[in-house]
């Protein structure tokens, strides 16, 4: 996002002004992402609050712990700037410097948890009680429940806020590593051709098209509601959608996909750098579908978090509740448009793509409303951000504001923390059961 077309500091509004206050209160500086994200300043203060509870107050672990498993969490998805970032907080709270020349340089209680990090970032569906058994039974260096769910936490949100540093395209601050080139970090492949060919004028090229496409979905959510009103799918192929939308959504794949080995500087923080994301079924190999009715972050999840860590199951309540609701009732040009089908329609494809399926939903909607350029960004910030591009953010709703597409990431981001969590908690519920 070109930085003229974010909110400029000193032309913000009272509510803005006292969120980078706060913002800069508790980091000391003013960082990229919260310009970023106070195009939403309802998500931004929640956010805020949840993340200074989670970094600075009191809870079961201390503070370079804390620190130091946020820069565990980022360098799975090489999110340098995330990590640089909590370097130098991790430093300035006393760790020690040692730590940060590879994680077997860290307290084994902490090289215990690289498994559960790896796992939760790229394939969280295969989290059992016994890994959580492992980390709570180990004799000397074995982690408490409370400590568990507080590292659990931080995990799922560092994970989600490397997917939001990648999927916004967030460059480091200017005195920050990196932040005098003109290729950042988080924008991989973004080539000088890409300016040169004139690709940055992708809006002039395509304008009329992408009103037909804003147009065109549009007609599709009225077509849709028209449907639910006449007629409703039975259990049965309620099932079978769901089961073909997640086999769907292992075949997209970005053209631009491909392998890259991460920096040293980033991978000395985890261990098995080639463990990424897999999809569910390849080899053969079958993953059963988590039904949100069985185990549900309202009924479960959220009373688990707020017994052992009190107060972030209701912070984390608020967050997701306010991403998932947030609106402005607006779409590109057109105003007085009810979006809640299009949120549900994300939120419910990026847990479809975990497997956690929802009953009373119709999983036909997605392919109606969510086109091909759309699925691979959303699969591609969502699984592997490191991989996106600026090319990926520029081709899906074209005629979007820069604002509409960081909602969007809002969703993600809390769509994919939620589906984490889920998997984690339920292992320790059954652990605990």
């Amino acid at each position: 996002i070109p930085e003229k077309e974010t909110i400029q500091v000193g032309n913000e509004d009272a509510m803005m002004h006292a969120l980078f206050a706060d913002s800069f209160a508790a980091l000391g500086r003013l960082d990229n992402v919260t310009l970023v994200m106070v195009f939403h300043p309802q998500y931004l203060e929640s956010f805020l609050k949840t993340q200074h509870y989670l970094l600075q107050m009191d809870g079961p672990l201390p503070l370079h712990y804390r620190h130091y498993i946020g820069i565990m969490a980022a360098a799975r998805h090489q999110c340098s700037y995330l990590v640089n970032l909590h370097v130098n907080d991790f430093l300035h709270v006393g760790g020690d410097p040692k730590w940060l020349n590879g994680l077997e340089n860290a307290p084994q209680k902490l090289q215990n948890l690289g498994e559960l990090n790896k796992m939760l970032a790229h394939r969280p569906w295969l989290i059992t009680k016994e890994h959580i058994e492992q980390l709570l039974k180990t004799e000397e260096n074995s982690w408490s429940l409370a400590e568990l769910i507080h590292a659990v936490v931080l995990l799922t949100h560092y994970h989600s806020l490397a997917s939001f540093t990648f999927g916004c395209g967030i460059s480091p601050e200017i005195d920050c590593e990196g932040g005098h080139t003109f290729r950042p970090p988080s924008v991989s492949n973004y080539c000088m051709c890409d300016i040169t060919n004139g690709y940055h004028g992708v809006d002039e090229i395509h304008s009329t098209e992408s009103v037909c496409e804003v147009e065109a979905l549009m007609e599709k959510m009225k077509q849709l509601q028209e449907c639910r009103d006449e007629e409703e799918a039975s259990q049965e192929e309620m099932a079978t959608r769901f089961e073909r939308e997640k086999r769907e959504s292992m075949f997209v794949c970005s053209s631009e996909d491909e392998e890259s080995a991460p920096a040293r500087d980033v991978s000395r923080h985890f261990e098995d750098t080639s463990y990424g994301y897999k999809d569910f079924s390849r080899h053969g190999m079958h993953v059963p579908t988590f039904r949100v009715q069985d185990y549900s972050w309202e009924d479960h999840g959220y009373s688990l978090v707020n017994r052992l860590y009190p107060d972030v199951g209701q912070l984390l309540d608020e967050k997701f509740h306010i991403a998932y609701n947030l609106t402005y009732n607006t779409m590109a040009m057109h105003k007085d448009v009810d979006t809640s089908m299009l949120r549900r329609a994300i939120w419910n494809y990026i847990h479809c793509m975990f497997g956690i399926r929802y009953d009373d939903y119709d999983y036909g909607e997605i392919n109606q409303l969510l086109d091909r350029s759309f699925k691979v960004y959303i699969k591609t910030v969502v699984c592997t951000p490191e991989k996106t591009t600026k090319r990926m953010y520029d081709s899906f709703w074209r005629q979007f504001e820069h604002s509409e597409k960081v909602h969007v990431n809002l969703l993600l981001v809390e769509a994919r923390m939620q589906a984490e969590l889920l998997y984690a908690l339920r292992a320790i519920t059954r652990y605990m059961t």
